[in-house]
């Protein structure tokens, strides 16, 4: 067992543990973020997304060492802030999340790819969602909300 420290959604966190242990099993057995959720264990689905320092893992993939002093993002941090809504809303509108399972992953990719490239093309916007599957293949509703947040361009990332 190590001590290992990080931040969770705004808090920081100390914890003794293995080292080796997956972060998503940190977050959902340990600290009970349930909105990150494990798909496939391979790194495949995208069900298990956060954000580490704003780019987005698969912590699924991720040993908690890796995390050591870094500021982790779940779906229930990001959900308090204005962008969230915003990303929400339009998945919402467009008819984007259909049995929920990829959505906290989805939305947390659309969030790193706007913040990184707001005014992202077609292809672009499904180049950044391919490590994300959709079981329900909402596809084209998930790729048209991301489209749309991007045309209106009035969100601050």
């Amino acid at each position: 067992m190590e001590k290992i420290s990080f931040y969770l959604n705004g808090k920081q966190v100390k914890l003794a543990i293995d080292p080796s242990t997956r972060l998503l099993d940190v977050l959902r057995i340990r600290l009970h973020m349930t909105g990150v959720k494990e798909g496939c264990g391979e790194g495949e689905c995208g069900a298990c997304s956060v954000l580490v320092d704003g780019v987005c893992y698969n912590s699924c993939l991720t040993p908690v060492a890796n995390v050591m002093g870094k500021h982790i993002v779940t779906i229930e941090g990001f959900r308090t802030t204005k962008q969230y809504r915003i990303i929400a809303d339009a998945f919402a509108d467009f008819g984007a999340s259909q049995c929920g399972f990829c959505t906290p992953g989805m939305i947390l990719n659309a969030y790193a790819l706007l913040k990184n490239n707001p005014h992202p093309s077609e292809e672009e916007v499904r180049i950044a969602l391919s490590g994300n599957l959709c079981r329900c293949t909402g596809y084209n509703a998930i790729v048209k909300a991301i489209l749309e947040i991007a045309e209106k361009g009035d969100i601050v990332w």
